[in-house]
């Protein structure tokens, strides 16, 4: 599940924490980088489990209104939603199951965010339209969960809430996460029953090393790499640069010359449009830019061993068009200050741990 851009991303929160922070620990900035992606594979079986917790709970409705209308000897209510074929596989899924066993947190400790939640589905569209059409089918209750998701779940403010407080990370990479729940979904076969593989933590074990090995390069390396955007800058403003600027440069030169294997055009578009969502709205532009040059640099003076395309020829400014993505307001452009306090609350904490167990 956690795939090479989640791994860039938490490269970067945890880079520029590395330098905002005082206390430069190297073994310990790799503890956190590695437990900061662990998190983020707890936050994936927590939002599938959400799924599951959401069906119980309108299994509990359903029961309170069958009994009513036996009681009032009224039209009993459709017990379709609380028997979709997906959500009950789900339900039973032993790895899943397995997981939330051994974890602390539950959905049952958040019921009035689930009953929300609840009381959302009941109101949509697709929940009305689910109810009332005659397709029984495993796809057809494969499909509502997969528009429920991505209409309820996946841009639900209140629900980012309810999560930012169970842990400092999830909300920072829920945007992410949400992509492999929806994944997941489209995955299951009724088949596969209660042993349905989910995504794995790492999708194996070279991608745990590619994390390790760039986070590493990009600090030890850190003097060579900030030379060669001086050496690069001469027909820049480096004195432009936002410090998250110079992060995202510093772990992108980091990529280029660590592995050979990663075409430069493909680290280059990464880290610009990380510089897009953490840094400054015109950095986008700027980064790809120096990148470009920094890289071009690095190849004449045979410090690395790639090739690129020719460059493009210059047309007037008034020809060029911006073709920036837009930056999405919300969560990630506030990471540049958060990430920092983050990981140093952390630390904080296990400080206070280690002095109370001493005491």
């Amino acid at each position: 599940m956690i795939n090479r851009e989640l791994i860039r991303i938490k490269i970067v929160q945890l880079t520029y924490a590395y330098y905002q922070n005082g206390n430069r620990n190297m073994d310990n900035a790799e503890k956190e980088l590695l437990f900061s992606l662990a998190k983020a594979y707890d936050l994936y079986n927590y939002l599938l489990a959400l799924i599951v917790s959401i069906t119980q709970e309108e299994r509990h409705r359903v029961e309170i209104a069958a009994t009513r209308a036996t009681r009032e000897g009224t039209e009993a209510p459709s017990s379709r939603f609380v028997n979709n074929k997906f959500a009950v596989q789900l339900e039973e899924n032993k790895q899943l199951n397995l997981f939330m066993e051994s974890q602390k947190r539950r959905w049952e400790d958040d019921m009035e965010a689930v009953r929300k939640l609840c009381d959302q589905i009941e109101q949509s569209t697709i929940y009305q339209e689910y109810m009332n059409s005659d397709d029984d089918s495993y796809e057809a209750d494969r499909e509502v969960w997969r528009k429920i998701y991505r209409t309820l779940i996946q841009e639900n403010p209140d629900l980012d809430a309810v999560l930012e407080e169970k842990s400092l990370y999830w909300n920072d990479d829920k945007e992410v996460v949400d992509t492999f729940v929806i994944k997941t979904i489209k995955r299951f076969e009724p088949a596969n029953g209660a042993d349905q593989e989910l995504l794995p933590e790492y999708r194996d074990e070279e991608d745990r090393d590619f994390a390790l090995k760039l986070f590493r390069s990009t600090i030890l390396n850190a003097d060579d790499y900030q030379r060669y955007m001086s050496e690069s800058s001469r027909n820049w403003d480096f004195s432009r640069l936002a410090y998250m600027d110079v992060v995202i440069m510093q772990i992108a030169i980091a990529e280029m010359l660590t592995f050979p294997n990663i075409p430069v055009t493909v680290t280059i578009n990464e880290y610009v449009d990380l510089a897009k969502l953490y840094s400054t709205p015109r950095s986008g532009g700027y980064i790809n830019g120096m990148l470009d040059t920094i890289a071009r640099h690095l190849i004449q003076t045979g410090k690395m061993m790639k090739t690129m395309p020719e460059p493009r020829p210059h047309r007037a400014r008034n020809e060029r068009q911006d073709i920036r993505a837009p930056r999405r307001e919300g969560r990630r452009p506030t990471i540049a200050q958060t990430s920092a306090q983050r990981v140093a609350y952390r630390q904080q904490q296990e400080s206070d741990q280690r002095r109370e167990n001493a005491e």
